[in-house]
């Protein structure tokens, strides 16, 4: 086992290099809904210019849609919306980000998002994302969002919602911690220097819990995150780190592993890779989360030959990134 330490030591010191450069195109909506109360749009608002903050910090594209109030429009928010996901199916972004943020009500058939005017089903949006190929993640951060997530799940895309159903209709406050944890270095769990969305994810559904306990209240929301297109989804206390601890009956990929990948600001090693280094490192991140599900079923000596053939290859790629020329 010295040479696996080894070379665990290797991949850490090449992902602890400083150095940003431009990140892989992406655009990030952010859908602030009704708020129905003052005390509610100020909070929504809030929450709102954190993601501002870190799509700025990350130089990526952004479109703000809602409130505040003196924002006014001709159009709904509803199809301000539906026009913007429309531009992307001729021409999509290589990633893109939709955040929810505000009211959601769920009637035991349809879930939708509470926007000013029109609201939007989880129908109607699996509708529209169908006809846009491209990486997609889905943060519904609104109550009774937990349908989304069901009906949304498909292969290539996160789905994180507040909620586990659609009964937990009160207000949720997990979109308050997301967006604090999104851009925020304390919430990196691997220690590579930046925050993915399944580290934010971890750490706001952490301290939505947290809150329920330190002011003795029963939690009337449970966040979920749903990665790898069963549509079931995986609650944050069944990981241990950024690694489910459970494993599948059927040994399919668990939630998570592509979750990690969502990288709102790159930084350290990962920001040296080439969009083409950067999907050999994903997909190898793929086969070594695969690998850890067979463990079990395998002898040492055959998971640990299988483990070589990824890590070996993944440690030349950052050391072939970190040499090459700026």
């Amino acid at each position: 086992m010295n040479w696996l330490l080894a070379l665990c030591l290797m991949i850490n010191a090449t992902v602890a290099q400083p150095e940003v450069t431009t990140p892989p195109t992406a655009t990030v909506i952010v859908v602030v809904g009704e708020p129905g109360e003052e005390k509610y749009e100020q909070l929504f608002v809030e929450w709102a210019q954190h993601w501002e903050e870190a799509t700025s910090k990350a130089g990526v594209n952004l479109v703000s849609i809602g409130p505040p109030r003196e924002k006014s429009s001709e159009k709904e928010d509803r199809d301000l919306f539906c026009e913007t996901l429309t531009s992307f199916e001729k021409a999509p972004p290589e990633t893109l980000w939709i955040v929810f943020i505000g009211h959601g009500t769920f009637d035991g058939k349809k879930a939708k998002f509470n926007l000013r005017g029109t609201d939007i089903t989880a129908t109607e949006l699996g509708e529209q994302l169908a006809k846009i190929p491209c990486k997609t993640a889905i943060i519904n951060c609104a109550s009774a969002s937990g349908p989304f997530l069901t009906q949304l799940s498909a292969d290539n895309r996160v789905i994180v919602t507040s909620t586990q159903n659609g009964s937990e209709q009160n207000f949720a406050r997990f979109g308050g911690y997301l967006a604090s944890s999104i851009g925020d270095a304390s919430a990196d769990l691997d220690k590579d220097g930046q925050t993915s969305l399944l580290e934010a994810w971890l750490a706001a559904s952490k301290q939505t819990q947290e809150y329920y306990e330190t002011e003795g209240q029963l939690a009337t929301e449970h966040a979920l995150l749903d990665d790898n297109g069963d549509g079931k989804g995986t609650p944050y206390d069944w990981f241990r780190g950024i690694h489910l601890v459970k494993t599948s009956k059927d040994s399919s990929l668990p939630d998570g592993t592509f979750a990690n990948q969502f990288i709102l600001i790159p930084a350290g090693a990962s920001s040296q890779l080439t969009d083409e280094q950067r999907k050999q490192r994903d997909q190898w991140e793929v086969e070594l989360a695969q690998l850890r599900q067979q463990k079990v079923s395998l002898s040492e000596e055959e998971y640990l030959s299988r483990l070589e053939k990824i890590l070996l290859p993944l440690a030349k790629l950052y050391q072939q990134a970190k040499q090459a020329p700026k």
